[in-house]
């Protein structure tokens, strides 16, 4: 198995490439798919960006937990990682910079979006982790290479949550505000393994900050 998510699928809604303010990288979570994450378009409200949703191989980005040694959901990992840093070529052949790309996830999805943005530190339109963190075992000491340059992070999650500790949201945060990104972390008690109404309004406040080409 060389790279399970090479040639995946990538679902588009929203404008065109070529009259996009900027652009959203959605990624689902374990079980999901990319049609369910493209819904969130209709929530953020704002037609003016595209909206690119890529399909995780078997509808898991990797088999284990986010919390197991990273050799063990390996090669699919990188793989998934490969795939974002595709989008993002063909997104910056399109004239849509990194600085005009947000990149979304919930749960699986969020903690490969906190991971990317991590590995490849740089200032991006904005991260946005519903239910997510760093990708590693317990005691993993989080040292990236690179900074965010005041990149937006939003990071939000229920306490407790079933598949992602508090605990390791709070070390995410802690690391990108670190690696220079302007982190806003929320803590939401009992509100179960789900997006809230107050993460969407979050994200469409990075989201607005997006610029427009000049």
């Amino acid at each position: 198995m060389e790279s399970p998510h090479r040639n995946q699928p990538v679902l588009t809604q929203g404008q065109p490439l070529k009259k996009a303010r900027g652009a959203v990288i959605l990624l689902h979570g374990r079980g999901a798919s990319a049609e369910d994450i493209l819904g969130l378009q209709e929530e953020l409200l704002l037609p003016d960006l595209a909206y690119l949703a890529p399909q995780a191989a078997g509808h898991t980005w990797y088999p284990n937990s986010f919390l197991a040694p990273i050799e063990r959901n390996e090669p699919w990992l990188t793989s998934a990682l490969e795939l974002v840093d595709s989008i993002l070529a063909s997104l910056k052949s399109a004239e849509i910079p990194r600085t005009r790309v947000a990149i979304l996830g919930f749960s699986q999805g969020a903690c490969l979006a906190t991971e990317y943005v991590a590995r490849h530190a740089e200032r991006y339109g904005g991260l946005i982790a519903f239910t997510g963190g760093l990708i590693g075992p317990e005691g993993t000491q989080f040292r990236y290479p690179g900074l965010l340059n005041g990149t937006p992070c939003f990071l939000g999650a229920g306490d407790p949550d079933p598949h992602v500790p508090w605990e390791r949201v709070e070390e995410s945060a802690s690391t990108l505000t670190d690696m220079g990104g302007i982190v806003s972390l929320k803590r939401y008690s009992g509100m179960g393994h789900t997006i809230n109404r107050d993460e969407l309004h979050a994200a469409t406040e990075i989201l607005e900050t997006i610029p427009q080409a000049r």
